[in-house]
């Protein structure tokens, strides 16, 4: 089973969980920028977060075969700090980079008006250097705030072919769907979708412009669920090929319309920048 997982955020993921996923299947993955728990307070912290996010994790994922790009944004929840308003301007240089596939994560977190410019501020943004969007929908209202995306994107003037519209539930899916978004579920421990509850989606809404992630961050959550929707998606009666729709062939179209995905096996270097994860690799 060949997987390209499409939200995860492996900076706050071990070595270990690098090749636990490569054993699984994981081949490829995105990792969007996002809310680091800890509340930052200077742009400059996200300039360090974004050459992380280009260098570091994409030596790492190699060391285990794994091929990583990610998507660059302001994220909703810290939109609303006026003092990370300047990370707006760094934008533009990080969305020029070779790596960076989307614009994300962008959307709603409070759905505040601040919220709303920086959402419609970024999707200028992908405009402007022709990427397609990652959009989080909000936790909490999640219907509302589904609605009220979607509403953006519509005004943006940006096609819905390069919009995903993520953490979807069966609440969510019929109205993305009909917006011809792709459509994203985050299959997670205990919150969000499970295997069997996304099954059922595919059952109903099919397989076109659904792409399925683990979102894994530093919270509950389980880098494998990409693996375990596969083993899932087999048990109920999908093919071998649906399951390489889903989990492969999907992500593969959504991000290549970049213009930027190179899907080859990674080059594992000796180390970035002279720091290395090679410590205790057997000879």
């Amino acid at each position: 089973m060949r997987i390209f997982d499409p939200h995860i955020h492996m900076t706050s993921r071990t070595t270990d969980d690098y090749e636990r996923m490569y054993e699984a299947g994981v081949r490829a993955v995105v990792e969007p920028a996002f809310w680091l728990g800890q509340p930052r307070t200077s742009p400059d912290t996200f300039a360090d977060y974004f050459d992380g996010l280009l260098g570091w994790e994409p030596y790492r994922a190699a060391q285990f075969g794994i091929t990583h790009h990610c998507t660059i944004a302001l994220n909703p929840k810290e939109a609303n700090d006026p003092r990370l308003r300047p990370v707006l301007d760094l934008l533009p240089r990080y969305l020029a980079k070779d790596g960076v596939v989307a614009v994300g994560e962008v959307g709603y977190d409070d759905m505040t008006p601040a919220e709303d410019e920086v959402l419609s501020l970024q999707l200028g943004l992908a405009a402007e250097h022709d990427l397609p969007v990652l959009v989080h929908t909000p936790h909490r209202d999640k219907a509302a705030g589904t609605r009220r995306t979607l509403d953006v994107v519509r005004e943006s003037g940006l096609p819905p072919e390069r919009v995903l519209v993520d953490h979807l539930n069966e609440v969510t899916v019929a109205m993305v769907a009909e917006s011809g978004c792709w459509m994203g579920f985050s299959v997670y421990p205990d919150t969000k979708m499970d295997e069997e509850r996304m099954i059922t989606i595919l059952k109903e809404h099919g397989l076109e412009r659904v792409l399925v992630n683990s979102a894994a961050d530093w919270g509950r959550s389980d880098p494998l669920k990409t693996r375990k929707v596969g083993d899932a998606m087999l048990a109920s009666g999908f093919s071998d090929a649906d399951v390489e729709t889903v989990l492969w062939d999907n992500p593969v179209a959504f991000y290549a319309q970049s213009g930027r995905l190179e899907l080859a096996e990674p080059t594992a270097g000796e180390s970035f920048a002279g720091n290395s994860v090679r410590r205790g690799v057997p000879a």
